[in-house]
């Protein structure tokens, strides 16, 4: 109803849409429900029910849980059943429509001015980073801290992209993390395919996406962002529809405002956000760790702020960076960075250097262990410059085994004496661990160096390292 009266969609036309979205999601409950079916015959009824209850109860998935009839797991079931989530759904299917119609139709039919397309410029950048730093750094991961004036500004910017209140957007972020790639627990899990990570677990209410909020104690205190919850809807109109009205009477185009800073621009930031939750799931590199399904990617990168970097994020979550590396593209860094020189932003998170080698030579050996399997998989005579690079990887590997005791000790010995030693030495006590954590991180960053070596070797690129 909301789409209707301030795009002016025609009637005809929303029709239309409702029609193509119930086919959609139709399709899609087909398509990425399909069921999963967990048999165990070797177990007895007796453990069989007792598996069932714990999954009911403790709300886990259980691969021996007992099944019905049909053998279907009973979690599985439930999500098959999901009710349609009308109003997300609606949403969700009709605006896009409505801006692709819309919007070629008056960009062919009226003038627009520069200072409509600089509104929506400014307001894809204020809404997609505010997402970014705001609902994501900063709410979701507390990764650094921020001035009210920034937090609320963040606040007003990520209630301009239309993607649930603080509370349900951080609770459900929260959930993700933990149970990452989960089929029942993972509120937009990757291994229900690309469409249902992407907006399919929007438009049904899923088991998964039932919060409670116990997951998010320290913003349900938040007096403003309580305001923000149970006004969501009131905050809603009056960003995207009152305050980009009232931008567009100040520039002279109502009309080219609201369906290109308002509507154009709505559908752009949902599905560039979209993105994290498929494409950065299933696309990219995985240069630090292999233990769940997300990817380092620049090219996504570039639409969603930095946030493309989902590998890394992943695995050092609580990073107020996502694009560690100096070279890599990440304006929602720099913007923390430049706000923590003017004292608005402060307390930012980081993870040391040597801990971020050491996850990165950590993947190599396993790649080079993968080469290694691939090699001897037939059982027939490896090369000999793939029995070399075998050597090479082992004499490696025993060595940044050896380096890494060395670490794990120093941090146990950098406790012990900051414990023990009296105050006016610590700065001298300090000063002596910070060389040999040197010496720590300039072995590792030597591994790095020499499993590199290793890949040329066999011909491998260093980037596959």
């Amino acid at each position: 109803m909301i789409a209707k009266k301030v795009i002016g969609l025609p009637l005809k036309g929303l029709r239309l849409a409702m029609k193509s979205g119930d086919t959609l999601i139709q399709h899609a409950g087909t398509q990425a429900l399909r069921v999963k079916t967990w048999l165990d015959t070797s177990k007895s009824k007796t453990d069989d029910a007792a598996d069932t209850q714990f999954a009911t109860t403790s709300g886990y998935k259980n691969v021996n849980a007992a099944s019905n009839d049909e053998g279907i797991d009973p979690l599985e079931l439930e999500f098959q059943k999901s009710p349609i989530n009308l109003v997300p759904a609606i949403f969700l299917i009709a605006t896009p429509i409505a801006a692709a119609v819309i919007t070629p139709w008056y960009l062919m039919t009226h003038q627009v001015s520069a200072p409509v397309w600089g509104v929506f410029g400014a307001f894809m950048v204020w809404t997609g980073i505010s997402i970014t730093a705001g609902y994501h750094r900063l709410l979701s991961h507390r990764a650094y801290k921020a001035h009210p004036l920034v937090k609320n500004f963040l606040l007003l910017g990520s209630t301009l992209a239309v993607q649930g209140s603080a509370f349900d957007w951080v609770s459900g972020h929260r959930t993700h993390h933990r149970h990452v790639d989960d089929r029942i627990e993972d509120p937009y899990s990757a291994q229900r395919g690309f469409f249902f990570s992407h907006i399919g677990w929007m438009l049904r209410n899923y088991p998964s996406g039932r919060f409670d909020y116990k997951n998010i104690p320290d913003l349900t205190k938040d007096k403003v962002l309580q305001i923000q919850h149970k006004y969501y809807g009131l905050w809603v109109l009056a960003t995207n529809v009152a305050m980009v009205a009232a931008v567009g009477w100040l520039i002279g185009d109502v009309w080219g405002t609201l369906i290109l800073a308002g509507l154009l621009r709505l559908v752009l930031t949902h599905h560039f956000t979209f993105f994290i939750n498929s494409l950065c799931h299933m696309f990219g590199t995985r240069p630090y760790t292999d233990t769940n399904s997300a990817r380092d990617n620049f090219f996504l990168a570039i639409f969603t702020w930095g946030e493309g970097y989902h590998n890394y994020h992943h695995f050092f979550q609580y990073d107020y960076r996502n694009g560690v590396k100096w070279w890599q593209y990440d304006p929602t860094k720099w913007l923390i960075v430049g706000l923590s020189k003017l004292g608005l932003t402060s307390e930012l998170r980081t993870v040391d250097d040597t801990t971020i080698k050491h996850a990165e030579v950590q993947m190599q050996f396993k790649k080079a262990q993968q080469q290694i399997d691939n090699a001897t998989a037939n059982g027939l005579d490896i090369p000999h410059a793939m029995k070399s690079f075998q050597d090479r990887i082992k004499f490696e590997y025993d060595a940044f085994t050896q380096t890494v005791e060395e670490w794990q000790a120093l941090k146990a010995k950098t406790i012990e004496l900051k414990k023990t030693e009296f105050a006016d030495r610590l700065h001298e006590v300090e000063e002596t661990l910070k060389q040999d954590y040197a010496k720590v991180e300039q072995k590792i960053l030597a591994h790095n160096s020499n499993l590199k070596n290793a890949f040329r070797s066999i011909g491998q690129s260093p980037k596959a390292a």
